[in-house]
């Protein structure tokens, strides 16, 4: 599916050429002009791919950690954080672009979830109910931050409703290369956090009977989440229904154990991000439709045949 996917969006576009020119390029015997559209669609396609990855991935994680099948990289304050770093940024320095804009959510980001974790450690200890609790709390007063300063500042609404709705149009290396570290990061840590995770689907007493390091794999596993979907809204703004329909569509296909999970979701995230972004160029043609808007259209009929063969678990 992913090779498929990264082909279509190299081929499909405003302008759709041959598979035959652009085998040419990529091989280092293509003519000026196909160089200069693949210049435009391959970073386009990796930003789509890894932001797609770390998203499923966190999605992942965010559902083994609570052991809510409703989990999504949102629900512990990313995109409100991000969102009110970016509208904050812009009220003070104007309209923000690029890696100004990454380096402006990112860290919002990560500090959102780091008072929704603090929060909720301090209210009920190791128990994962209030870190929920306060997540949402801490997206409710961010929301409605962000939500004074658009309909106070029109200058600022302006700049944010395109940034909000999440897209890949003008994606650029520089961006990528500024948030890949986070990204590697975090997939690092989900990956040294399986073993743990599965033995948090057990319930907490028996994962300490088992000798599982329950505290320190939560915190990894929301250190490894934060990481992914931090980078990942502040590289192309929020996406949404990435994070929560692969994770249901990874168990329906390998199981339970999140070993085997983390690294299925890194290529089916990438491959639903990337084919949504082709369908994003297609279905408005000659104009294109930002990608935040198709996921819940390319990504809804994986979950729902998942549904109703009854294979969808928490």
């Amino acid at each position: 599916m992913l090779l498929v996917a990264a082909a279509a969006s190299l081929v499909v576009g405003g302008g759709s050429v041959d598979v035959g020119p652009v085998w040419r390029v990529l091989t280092g015997d293509g003519d000026p002009y196909m160089e200069m559209v693949l210049a435009g669609r391959v970073p386009r396609l990796l930003t789509g791919a890894v932001v797609g990855a770390a998203l499923a991935v966190s999605g992942v994680l965010i559902q083994g950690v609570t052991r809510n099948p409703l989990g999504e990289p949102g629900l512990l304050g990313v995109t409100m954080g991000a969102s009110a770093s970016v509208v904050t940024v812009t009220a003070l320095l104007g309209a923000a672009t690029g890696q100004m804009l990454v380096l402006a959510a990112l860290p919002g980001a990560v500090v959102a979830v780091l008072i929704s974790y603090l929060l909720g450690r301090r209210a009920g200890g190791s128990s994962v109910v209030p870190l929920v609790l306060a997540g949402a709390v801490v997206s409710a007063v961010l929301g409605a931050y962000v939500q004074s300063m658009t309909l106070l500042r029109p200058a600022v609404f302006d700049s944010y409703r395109h940034w909000v709705v999440g897209s890949l149009i003008g994606a650029s290396p520089e961006t990528l290369v500024t948030v890949l570290p986070a990204i590697v990061l975090g997939l690092l840590l989900a990956l040294a956090c399986g073993s743990g995770l599965n033995s948090l689907t057990l319930g907490e007493e028996v994962a300490v009977s088992l000798g599982a390091p329950v505290a320190r794999v939560r915190l990894g596993a929301i250190a490894a989440a934060t990481l992914l979907a931090a980078a990942a809204t502040a590289a192309v703004g929020p996406i949404a229904f990435v994070g929560l329909a692969v994770p249901h569509v990874v168990r329906a296909l390998v199981g339970a154990d999140h070993r085997v999970q983390i690294p299925v979701a890194v290529l089916l995230g990438a491959a639903l991000l990337v084919a949504a972004d082709v369908v994003a160029r297609l279905v408005a043609w000659p104009q294109e439709v930002m990608v935040g808007t198709v996921t819940a259209f390319v990504g809804a009929p994986f979950l729902l045949a998942a549904v109703r063969r009854g294979r969808v678990t928490a």
